[in-house]
């Protein structure tokens, strides 16, 4: 039977059932006799499976009834067609752990930040078409595996590049490093050949520590600069200062009307010993 189903077997997309294209003596020979007093090859339901190839895989399996078709002079042999149906996952895809995160959005970012509490925050630039990313993107993950209390923001240059430009960020692969209340502690690019950047830059800022107030988050600069982008869509409101700057300062002075200068307590004690000494000459 194995070799029956060999000869021209497919697998017809309309209908989804195994079909046979026989010769006429064929059709009269004790096996296809028998299989056709059997039933048609059964289809298995779709099994779904994935390999550490990194592809997502649907297995359809198609074989002969189990059993024997005749007593006593033949049993069916399975035969087995496996077709895999799936989509492969993209580099930086790959490897990912559960304290690792692709941003969305610019509110998603400083949303990101901000809930980070007093964690040490990796934000991680990069682009599909990178090879320096690509090549890099497997340290980063295991340095990921090995620090679960570091949360790593991956930030796609090709999918939000008007939000890089906005963070001045032109050189990848680039990497940001924020905590707490300091806010932004550190910015750099490094790639395979300087990963040691990266190992002193991690061991430095995770350690531990208590930030006094909530996070900070991006800073002014560029919370400013993300709102003032026509393509995004974020809205951000100047915060008031307790203590205004000097730029502040001097922009009030030439908006408020001139007032008379008043006379200092030392300018009014010379002019009285000035008059004293007139009147003892």
């Amino acid at each position: 039977m194995a070799e029956l189903l060999a000869q021209r077997c497919f697998l017809s997309s309309s209908s989804g059932r195994a079909s046979l294209s026989l010769s006429c003596e064929q059709r009269k020979s004790p096996t296809f006799v028998a299989l056709r007093r059997g039933s048609f090859p059964r289809i298995e339901p779709l099994r779904s499976s994935f390999g550490s190839s990194g592809f997502h895989r649907r297995t359809l399996a198609i074989g002969a009834p189990r059993g024997k078709l005749l007593r006593g002079r033949f049993s069916s042999v399975p035969v087995q067609m496996a077709l895999s149906i799936g989509k492969s996952l993209k580099w930086w895809e790959k490897g990912l752990q559960a304290n690792m995160k692709e941003i969305e959005s610019a509110q998603d970012l400083v949303d990101s930040l901000l809930n980070a509490g007093d964690k040490l925050v990796i934000v991680d630039f990069f682009s599909s078409g990178c090879g320096g990313c690509r090549a890099l993107h497997p340290k980063i993950c295991q340095f990921a595996e090995k620090n679960p209390d570091v949360v790593f923001l991956q930030i796609n240059y090709e999918k939000l590049k008007s939000m890089c430009y906005s963070l001045h960020v032109h050189v990848l692969p680039f990497f940001r490093f924020y905590r707490g209340a300091h806010g932004r502690l550190g910015s750099f690019s490094c790639t395979n050949a300087t990963i040691k950047k990266f190992k002193d830059a991690l061991a430095k800022h995770s350690t531990d520590r208590c930030s006094l107030g909530p996070a900070k988050g991006l800073e002014e600069s560029e919370l400013l600069a993300l709102a003032a982008n026509t393509d995004l869509s974020f809205n951000y409101a100047k915060k008031p200062s307790l203590f205004p700057s000097p730029d502040d300062v001097a922009e009030r002075a030439r908006a408020s009307p001139k007032v008379p200068v008043l006379a200092t307590l030392s300018d009014t004690q010379d002019s009285e010993d000035k008059a004293m000494v007139t009147a003892g000459r």
